[in-house]
């Protein structure tokens, strides 16, 4: 299913949603009361607690910093199971607030009326939002459908790859390196054809090996070629394993079973930290996907009167309170201005934390500037063809 095949095929099933949403809103006019809590589908990296660098024991943290309660739901299922529940099925009568991945989500639900327009005057840390989500930013559209805000990023980096320093001896800087010969069967890669094809492909795109215009959006040849490639390194070898869920990621560094592998930052830090080993999170040079989340306000929260309850929480993921602690606990990078000012002055940051942010802020900042970089894209034009090649990939 292309992107055409893709929007046509929801707008016609757009009469039956918007029934949908009218029977939401007919049986739920009744208006908010103040200590109604707000119902959130999310993850559970969304949260932190009150002591810098943990996730906290549950949202009770983030609830009190925000001033509301929240009830939260574990979010599970595909980005088409996710909109299938939030277009057809029951999840606006469900939850008031949801999060999944900018630079597609947000299209494919606020198309659909599945989702509300963002009044970001409700949110007084909205002016501290990065420049890169302003409108003519790098990332303006990932927030955005037809130019109106229907999203708020809460958490983004640049993925990257996290590799064993004191195995390897020196630092990883190219994506030459996990497909050398050097360390065969000794590397892993991200079982996701996103970011999975995205890399590869910024790695052959910048190597020369390939031609490519955009590795976000690469016709289908592009992915045919992309995935020929995988799969000649798989046959012969090269990948102990496509790596599957975020412990399987943390085991498998922390283990010493791979000495690198393609994953989210948060699988270096926990698994620095369960084995104890100089694990890195490297900056390649010739570029890394780059990715958000964010959050929406359902029309199903706008019918029940939760918009305040969602502004209030919305604040708080926009404040450096909540930046700092993602950044320390799982090191995403701030959406906000005036984190690492905010650290130098709070007193619950010790020096050694101080210190372990400032690195991996360097770190970040670093990859972040390499010109390679490509923002995700959950709906590339191709996305049959993604979806038929990486087939191909896990079955080779």
């Amino acid at each position: 299913m292309n992107q055409m095949e893709f929007t046509r095929r929801f707008l016609m099933k757009s009469v039956g949603a918007a029934g949908l949403v009218g029977a939401t809103s007919s049986l739920g006019l009744s208006r908010a009361f103040a200590a109604d809590p707000l119902k959130i589908w999310t993850i559970g990296v969304a949260k932190v607690g009150e002591e810098p660098g943990t996730g906290g024991k549950d949202w009770g943290d983030m609830g009190a910093q925000a001033g509301i309660d929240i009830v939260y739901n574990a979010k599970s299922g595909s980005a088409d199971q996710a909109i299938q529940k939030f277009v057809l099925g029951d999840g606006n009568d469900l939850y008031d607030a949801i999060t999944d991945n900018g630079g597609g989500m947000e299209d494919a639900l606020a198309s659909q009326g599945a989702i509300a327009e963002i009044d970001t005057a409700m949110i007084p840390n909205w002016e501290n939002i990065i420049d890169v989500y302003k409108a003519g930013g790098d990332a303006a559209d990932t927030i955005r459908y037809e130019d109106v805000v229907y999203a708020i990023p809460y958490i983004s980096n640049a993925d990257s790859i996290a590799f064993d320093f004191d195995e390897i001896g020196e630092e990883v800087t190219t994506w030459e390196a996990i497909f050398s010969p050097e360390f065969k069967g000794r590397v892993s890669l991200q079982n996701d054809f996103g970011p999975t094809f995205t890399n590869t492909a910024i790695y052959l795109k910048q190597s020369g090996k390939l031609d490519i215009t955009n590795p976000s959006d690469m016709t289908a040849d592009e992915v045919a070629g992309v995935a020929e490639f995988l799969i000649t390194k798989k046959q012969e070898g090269q990948f102990r394993t496509f790596w599957d869920g975020f412990q399987n990621g943390v085991d498998l560094l922390a283990s010493g079973e791979v000495l690198m592998q393609s994953c989210w930052e948060p699988v270096q830090i926990f698994a620095k930290s369960k084995s104890g080993k100089d694990i890195r999170y490297g900056t390649m040079k010739e570029g890394h996907q780059t990715f958000n989340n964010v959050w929406m306000l359902t029309q199903g929260g706008v019918d029940r009167g939760m918009q305040e309850q969602f502004y209030k929480l919305m604040n708080l993921y926009l404040s450096p309170w909540f930046g700092a602690r993602t950044l320390a606990t799982f090191g995403y990078a701030p959406s906000m201005k005036g984190v690492l000012e905010y650290i130098d002055s709070a007193p619950e940051f010790s020096p050694e934390l101080r210190e372990t942010i400032a690195n991996r802020m360097a770190r970040k900042t670093e990859r972040y500037a390499v010109a390679g970089n490509s923002w995700q894209n959950v709906f590339p034009t191709e996305i049959r063809a993604y979806q038929d090649w990486w087939s191909k990939v896990q079955s080779a």
